[in-house]
């Protein structure tokens, strides 16, 4: 397994030069750049302009801006300069706590979507075609259904206009209250996190439970269908046992191996849900530096979307071969 993980290591670097690359040439051909507003205005020369391309490297050639990037990059470990905050690219990106927000967001959600769906998974299952299971059913499509900055904007509209929640002295929106942003750490501040974060975790996590559900259960009732389950049937075994000790634990195998599609899932489904929430995250500074065409900033943004896939689906293959003794990497 060690020498596994080492060689999926090794494989990754590869991968993120060759996504490196196509995207900087995607950032290249799309029209304008950092400096497209400047020259909307009349009062900045083109000389003026000449300097700033020539000061920016965005005179070079495509190739040229990418190697010297990339050069700087294994050097260095230097990932470039924001055109808009004049600082690293990854002060820009993860600094001021955007980086440990986003882990912990995405990796709760994920942590929370999967323990609230697994179990409905497998009641809908082992209940099949009865009331319980269509209300899962329709539930499960109306979540896939609803787009996350819509699900955003109706509960900030509950929670403001409905439920008045700032008559009670609570905020919305953030990850704190104003009273709580410089407080040291205590029980209040950290319940204030918990009523900040909820909202989050109930946006991001509704589509991905409901195609959880959905895989839970259709893996299941195949599973269930298979020789070797009627078999541990017929010998008597308790149900309970039937369906938890030899069904799920094969039938989870797929969710398992989706593991890794869904850390980047959740990472850029929050992307929205972040801005409208105001989370302090990752893509919310992508999503700046996007509207800026802030190049280095994007790529920095981009490289970091991929390792999160790339770790995800090693993270997957890991889980896979602790949950099934089948699966054995050489």
């Amino acid at each position: 397994m060690i020498t596994y993980i080492v060689r999926r290591t090794l494989y990754m670097l590869p991968l993120l030069i060759i996504v490196s690359l196509i995207s900087f040439l995607l950032i290249y051909i799309m029209p304008g750049d950092y400096l497209t507003r400047a020259q909307m205005n009349p009062q900045v020369t083109q000389e003026t302009l000449a300097q700033m391309r020539a000061a920016y490297g965005l005179d070079q050639s495509v190739l040229v801006q990418y190697w010297l990037w990339l050069k700087q990059i294994i050097l260095h470990g230097n990932f470039g300069m924001s055109f808009e905050t004049m600082r690293p690219v990854f002060w820009t990106l993860f600094m001021g706590g955007r980086l440990m927000w986003t882990i912990i967001v995405s990796l709760t959600t994920m942590l929370l979507t999967w323990m609230i769906s697994i179990p409905l998974g497998i009641y809908s299952a082992t209940h099949q075609y009865k009331p319980s299971d269509h209300t899962l059913t329709f539930f499960g499509f109306l979540g896939l259904s609803i787009p996350n900055f819509f699900f955003a904007l109706v509960l900030l509209w509950l929670l403001v206009a409905v439920f008045k929640v700032g008559n009670h002295g609570l905020g919305v929106g953030g990850l704190f209250d104003n009273r709580f942003i410089a407080a040291p750490w205590s029980l209040a501040k950290f319940g204030n996190l918990l009523w900040h974060i909820w909202p989050a975790w109930l946006v991001i996590g509704t589509s991905g439970m409901a195609g959880l559900i959905r895989y839970m259960r259709g893996s299941l009732l195949d599973t269930l269908s298979l020789q070797y389950v009627q078999t541990a049937r017929a010998k008597g075994l308790p149900e309970r046992t039937v369906i938890y000790k030899h069904a799920v634990r094969n039938a989870i195998n797929p969710l398992v191996s989706m593991l890794g599609m869904s850390l980047p899932g959740l990472v850029s489904g929050s992307l929205i849900t972040a801005i409208v929430l105001n989370l302090p995250t990752v893509e919310r500074a992508f999503f700046s530096a996007l509207q800026m065409q802030d190049q280095y900033v994007i790529m920095g943004g981009l490289l970091f979307f991929s390792l999160f896939l790339l770790l995800g689906n090693l993270i997957a293959d890991i889980l896979l071969a602790w949950v099934d003794p089948r699966i054995r990497y050489s």
